[in-house]
């Protein structure tokens, strides 16, 4: 290593980074790998979730060691007018199973916790504390950049872990529950059953700016909770704000966050589902091909990176479009036609959909028949400019 540090020195140990110290550890144990976290912990305080179909062999090998939730009686999705069971299985890891498995699989001395970053440059990473952690080559994964280049809305959520006095009976996961009241934006509950007595209830809006009430979302939840007998005890919650990504300028993104010769990845690198905001299956397919790349300087990964978040962005432009006639066509309290309509289409289209693979077909079944919203407010929308993806979140 001509006297560095290590092979490569990854910033940040949430779903991307840990993912991409895993890869590397599966396939290269000859590279010498710094995972560098500030909190205490690998992985937050979050819950990873993903349909089978989400990924390929390779993904599913890579998330083998991960101790993980499994439904393989498929899940549902419940609207006004509509209630469907999909047969697709259905997967979760939860942040500290996350954090347990690369613990056991790292080799000793990777990961480095409650490490503060002060600077990073293509030679490796300073600390806070002026340690000095150099690497042939940087990866920086610490989560999205806010930026006046890109625009669109927000996906905010609560979710409340709940063990229940009594069974609660649920044996798949009810992946939208759109039959609450919408309350300004597209509102949706997400239930998981993760045990006999143990629940996942998140209360999820689309909406227009980053604002998470608490104590309003909270209420919520208890209302949900109470409307369907579930009583017990709460042993967790977690609060979320994600961008929902319209539209942008990816070249300017890239200038304004880029470290010369570092690499972007995870959500830094916008490698996440621009409607879903899925990034479980995106990070996975990031790792493999970084871990196929491990040997180049760190320029020529950056450059790498870079190039693959360029194709991401153009591979996903369709879903961008559906963001903003989303947010930009349908009032917000119709918002939850859009996806009823949506959720009446082939599995096999809804399956790609959360993959991000549509194809030219789903595509244009997608956007054909009679619309969920006004033609002319659809065509407005593409002409409208969302607010800039800037904000942080309002409490």
């Amino acid at each position: 290593m001509n006297g560095r540090t290590c092979d490569i020195a990854i910033a940040g140990g949430g779903l991307a980074g840990g993912l991409i110290a895993l890869a590397l550890a599966q396939a290269r144990p000859d590279l010498s790998v710094r995972l560098i976290e500030g909190g205490d912990a690998l992985g937050g305080n979050h819950r990873w979730s993903w349909f089978a179909s989400d990924l390929s062999e390779a993904g599913r090998t890579l998330l083998h060691p991960f101790r993980k939730t499994l439904w393989d009686q498929g899940n549902e999705v419940v609207f006004p007018g509509h209630r469907r069971q999909l047969s697709t299985s259905y997967h979760s890891l939860s942040s500290d199973d996350f954090a347990a498995a690369l613990e056991r699989e790292l080799p000793s001395g990777t990961v480095l916790l409650n490490r503060q970053i002060s600077a990073l440059d293509a030679a490796g990473v300073t600390l806070a504390n002026g340690e000095r952690i150099t690497a042939r080559a940087v990866i920086d994964a610490r989560g999205f950049a806010p930026s006046a280049h890109l625009q669109g809305g927000w996906q905010v959520f609560m979710g409340r872990h709940l063990r229940t006095h009594a069974p609660h009976g649920l044996t798949r996961p009810i992946i939208m529950d759109a039959s609450v009241e919408q309350l300004g934006g597209y509102r949706f509950v997400y239930v998981l059953p993760l045990g006999a007595h143990e629940l996942l209830v998140e209360d999820t809006y689309y909406q227009d700016s980053p604002l998470l009430d608490r104590g309003a979302l909270s209420a919520r939840i208890d209302l949900y909770c109470r409307q369907h007998g579930w009583d017990g005890t709460i042993l967790g919650f977690e609060t979320g704000v994600l961008p929902v990504i319209t539209s942008g300028n990816v070249a300017r993104y890239l200038a304004q966050n880029t470290v010369p010769g570092v690499a972007l990845a995870g959500a830094r690198g916008l490698f996440s589902h621009p409607l879903t905001s899925y990034t479980l299956p995106f990070a996975v397919e990031t790792a493999l091909a970084i871990t196929a790349d491990a040997d180049l300087p760190g320029e020529q990964l950056a450059a790498k990176l870079a190039a693959r978040t360029r194709a991401h962005w153009a591979a996903t432009g369709f879903y961008r479009l559906l963001g903003s006639m989303l947010f930009g066509a349908a009032l917000p309290h119709k918002r939850a036609k859009i996806f009823e309509r949506f959720y009446r289409l082939p599995q096999g289209l809804v399956e790609r959909f959360y993959a991000g693979t549509s194809t030219m077909s789903d595509k244009v079944r997608v956007l054909i028949g009679r619309p969920p919203v006004a033609l002319h407010r659809a065509l407005g929308a593409l002409f409208s400019k969302r607010p800039a993806h800037n904000q942080s979140e309002a409490l």
